[in-house]
């Protein structure tokens, strides 16, 4: 496995590859890899002959509040894990390579970005795709993977694409579990011993609105008091959304007759650690 810091470089190596006939495939991350990302990885390295996985804390996405300094940056253990999962280049660029001096370019997706994370993390997507679009011009991958955890951000990209005409195929992934049914993260190494314990009725309030469509109930409001009461077990989980939107427009919708997003964000009242998680229903994103 390589290591490559350069933009340059690793455009060159990108170049190079697709030249001789091979295909690229990429894995955006923020490191702290854990195995939803190898999860990730093992799907390019199915589907395409070179795979690059990104490791950049993209500052443009944390808001002044937020974790920035604090994010988990363990490389070197990083490195170990793809490098066993097969992958083919570490593309991890500095800040300054990414966003030198007088940079003053952003790519802004507007409306989709408007609710649910977008709402409570205003300039976050402009961060998001952003620093993706930049990966895609320097990598120039025929495939991108991304997980389902971060659904909107995936719906986010796959709009920017369609809009600006992009030749990158964006590949979807399922939610990667803990045993318990909490969804992985690199956040999570940040809960409490008792939120361990509480955070999966997250996933249980969704399953349990899950059961409730499939016999019949199609009703938003009725959904969303399912999912609302399992959370509300635990004083440890400070529901900050639970809301159910349509797959296009990220819109709120009064009841299911076509593909739906049920999203949820909680804070953990110990660690204060947000958590994100969703369930589709009626279709697929």
């Amino acid at each position: 496995m390589k290591i490559v810091r350069s933009p340059v470089e690793m455009k060159k190596l990108s170049m190079t590859m697709q030249r001789s006939g091979s295909s690229v495939g990429l894995v955006p991350t923020m490191g702290a890899l854990h195995k939803g990302h190898i999860s990730l990885l093992d799907r390019i390295n199915d589907t395409c002959d070179f795979s690059v996985m990104s490791i950049f804390v993209n500052p443009v996405q944390f808001g002044p509040k937020e974790d920035f300094q604090k994010y988990p940056r363990p490389f070197d253990a990083d490195c170990e894990l793809a490098e066993k999962a097969g992958c083919d280049v570490i593309f991890a660029p500095s800040k300054e390579d990414m966003y030198p001096e007088n940079y003053c370019t952003y790519v802004n997706v507007e409306d989709i970005t408007d609710g649910l994370c977008g709402a409570s993390r205003p300039g976050h997507f402009r961060g998001v795709t952003t620093v993706v679009l930049k990966f895609f011009n320097i990598v120039m991958p025929q495939i991108a993977c991304f997980g389902q955890k971060d659904a909107q951000q995936v719906l986010v990209i796959k709009r920017m694409v369609h809009d600006l005409n992009m030749s990158v195929t964006i590949d979807v992934a399922p939610i990667f579990r803990e045993e318990s049914g909490l969804a992985m993260s690199s956040r999570n190494v940040y809960l409490s011993d008792a939120e361990r314990v509480a955070a999966p009725l997250i996933y249980k309030g969704l399953t349990d609105a899950v059961t409730q469509y499939n016999n019949g109930v199609i009703k938003t409001d009725t959904l969303i008091n399912v999912v609302t009461t399992v959370i509300g077990q635990s004083p440890l989980l400070e529901i900050e959304y639970v809301e159910l939107v349509d797959t296009l427009k990220i819109k709120p919708v009064t009841s299911v007759t076509s593909a739906a997003l049920i999203a949820v964000a909680c804070r953990t009242k110990e660690s204060r650690t947000r958590l994100i998680d969703n369930i589709v229903i009626g279709g697929t994103l």
